[in-house]
């Protein structure tokens, strides 16, 4: 069945780019109404629901916007969160464009929503099962791709490839369980160059940006003090927006989803591909 918050919940933090303050509200919804962004800062409160189709920019970030211009930002670890708290609907009321980074991961929003009672709603969970694959590929040859499974579950293979000589080649394979995403995906956080760093600064962007919501590589060092929480970490932490951006597909997806030095953009143009055609998948 589908689930919903028994009462409120408030989160505060920093916008990555702005350094602003910001704070979130995840209220309770009723049945069907998926996960759904307010602009509380703004006059119109516009409403922006959390949809692939509802994508307008996946540079760095998954990006939500409506037809009149107004945007929600960097959602991608908390949808995660509430894919694997059983969060099916929410009221999630901003008052910024980007949600807070927190530590650059999806720790601390799990944390919060897998402490919180939720309750039980009357319509079952919406779920879609994938039943003939799916593939997108860019034209440097990276693909991503979701296939049919005979269990109901989400198994998730993920490789990348990175000059970085402490990242390298790294292969994330397992199924999806509130256990596996607690240990060794939620606390996975965002990563970078200090070249890029330094690029980003000095055209205003990343104000929030620090050693504390993100993991920061310099040649053959990390400058983060403590180093890497998890074992490859950096694709981990592609997994997470991986599943952060499947659940805007509107449902909780079984299948087995692969990708290969992919991105935001490659998620969203392979659930566009998925919803093309019916024949693709039962929802049910």
């Amino acid at each position: 069945m589908q689930h919903t918050l028994k009462r409120s919940l408030e989160i505060e933090g920093i916008g990555l780019h702005s350094g602003c303050s910001v704070k979130l509200v995840i209220k309770p919804a009723s049945e069907n109404s998926g996960i759904i962004f307010k602009r509380v800062d703004l006059t119109a409160q516009p409403e922006i629901k959390a949809l692939y189709s509802n994508v307008v920019d996946t540079r760095n970030c998954t990006c939500l916007g409506d037809k009149e211009g107004h945007l929600v930002s960097t959602i991608e670890h908390l949808m995660a969160a509430l894919r694997v708290s059983g969060v099916d609907n929410a009221l999630i009321e901003t008052n910024n464009q980007e949600l807070p980074i927190m530590d650059g991961s999806a720790k601390l929003f799990y944390e919060k929503l897998s402490a919180a009672d939720l309750v039980e709603q009357k319509a079952p969970r919406q779920i879609l099962r994938i039943i003939k694959k799916v593939e997108f590929k860019d034209d440097k040859g990276n693909r991503v791709s979701l296939s049919p499974l005979p269990e109901d579950k989400l198994h998730l293979k993920f490789s990348i490839d990175f000059p970085s000589p402490i990242v390298g080649h790294q292969v994330f394979d397992a199924e999806l369980t509130p256990d596996v995403f607690a240990s060794s995906i939620a606390p996975c956080r965002t990563f970078c160059e200090k070249y890029q760093v330094d690029y980003l600064k000095s055209i205003g962007l990343i104000k929030g940006g620090s050693l504390d919501n993100a993991v920061v590589l310099d040649g053959d060092k990390i400058l983060n003090e403590g180093g890497f929480r998890v074992e490859n970490e950096c694709v981990n932490h592609k997994v997470l927006d991986a599943i952060g951006d499947l659940y805007t597909a509107g449902y909780v997806i079984y299948g087995q989803y692969q990708a290969d030095k992919t991105g935001h953009w490659h998620n969203n143009e392979l659930l566009k591909l998925l919803f093309a055609d019916s024949a693709n998948y039962q929802i049910g």
